[in-house]
């Protein structure tokens, strides 16, 4: 069973700042998984996580 919860979130200046550095560094994380993914021709999801991860 899934349960689905909205929240809006109300960041103090210094939260939301931190937040948005955390967003950034998953989209570069996942930026250089896509481009690994691309270039080793590997799509599977587990292959493309072992493929990053394992040099």
């Amino acid at each position: 069973m899934k349960i689905v919860v909205r929240v809006k979130l109300l960041p103090t200046p210094e939260q939301a700042a931190a937040l948005m550095e955390t967003l950034r560094a998953c989209n570069a994380a996942s930026r250089k998984v896509s481009r690994v993914a691309f270039e080793r021709k590997v799509f599977p999801e587990v292959a493309c996580r072992n493929s990053c991860t394992s040099k």
